[in-house]
């Protein structure tokens, strides 16, 4: 009698499974998504973790050692205020992360709404959602974020939500294009001869289909909006004191850069390296990601 499938111990795998398991098999294999991962996973470890696992309090103010040099006590040296900078930098992982996490949410959602409307829209609709996106892309990107601020006022999730509002009109231009490459697709035809409504296409068909571009590019805009959201600390405009935010730190360090060079070393150097494996990270999806990968 024939054996089933099942019997057998044998399974179904989708295409699409198939092609995630490849596209993490390529990822861990690659040379910049290895490197890139560490730091991520890093700073989503300290994020995550807080204070538990930290040598010292991040607002404990010592002033006996102010200024101490790195040390096997202080590995990164000590504040103006004797504050431990080892373990306000760990700390500030957490401010990194949800600014380039929540500013780059504000951006999609927005840009991706735009995006779909214009591209899946009527030429009426089209124009009028693309001269607003092209009003935004027409200031300078930084004076579009101290306009916002200067609205709302300076804080932390007054620069979040800058950095989201001015990362918009990238979101919207490329899902546009994605848009009307798709909406004429063979299976795109098929979805509205078995009668489906319009949003139904746009947020249940062409959406989908636009999710890998859409995951490279916030690879690439996360590390910028955290680079941002850093210059706006530093000019007293995001992360208020005494906050570890990695840009509120370099603002009164600047005064020690001759005296105490540790002090602007530490968050400048957590800044940099958070953002380089950000975008090794970028670089490995884009390439596991890419369309001609996925299908080899």
């Amino acid at each position: 009698m024939a054996t089933t499938m099942h019997e057998r111990g044998e399974t179904f795998s989708t295409p699409e499974r198939s092609n995630f398991a490849r596209a993490m098999r390529r990822l861990l294999r690659h040379r910049s998504g290895q490197i890139g991962g560490v730091v991520v996973l890093t700073l989503v470890f300290f994020a995550l973790a807080g204070e538990s696992v930290l040598p010292y309090e991040t607002l404990a103010i010592d002033p006996i050692n102010r200024l101490q040099p790195p040390s096997l006590e202080h590995f990164f040296g000590t504040d103006e205020l004797g504050r431990d900078l080892f373990s306000r930098i760990l700390y500030g992982s957490r401010y990194t992360l949800m600014i380039g996490l929540v500013s780059t949410a504000i951006a999609a959602t927005g840009g991706i709404t735009l995006g779909l409307l214009a591209g899946g829209g009527g030429k009426l609709a089209d124009m009028l959602i693309m001269r607003v996106v092209d009003v935004l892309l027409a200031f300078p990107y930084i004076l579009l974020l101290l306009a916002i601020i200067a609205i709302l006022g300076p804080s932390l999730w007054t620069s979040m939500f800058a950095v989201g509002v001015a990362g918009i009109p990238g979101y919207a231009r490329l899902i546009r294009g994605e848009v009307l490459a798709l909406k004429e697709a063979e299976f795109v035809e098929a979805m509205r001869a078995l009668g489906a409504g319009h949003l139904r296409i746009l947020f249940g068909t062409i959406l989908p289909n636009v999710t890998s571009q859409m995951v490279i590019y916030a690879s690439f805009t996360i590390p910028l909006a955290v680079l941002a959201a850093a210059a706006l600390s530093f000019l007293g405009l995001g992360a208020q004191p005494p906050a570890p935010e990695w840009g509120a730190m370099l603002v009164d360090a600047r005064t020690f850069l001759r005296t105490a060079w540790w002090v602007v070393a530490a968050p400048g150097m957590a800044i940099f390296i958070s953002i380089l494996g950000m975008n090794l990270f970028g670089n490995a999806l884009r390439d596991v990601l890419d369309p001609k990968e996925m299908s080899k």
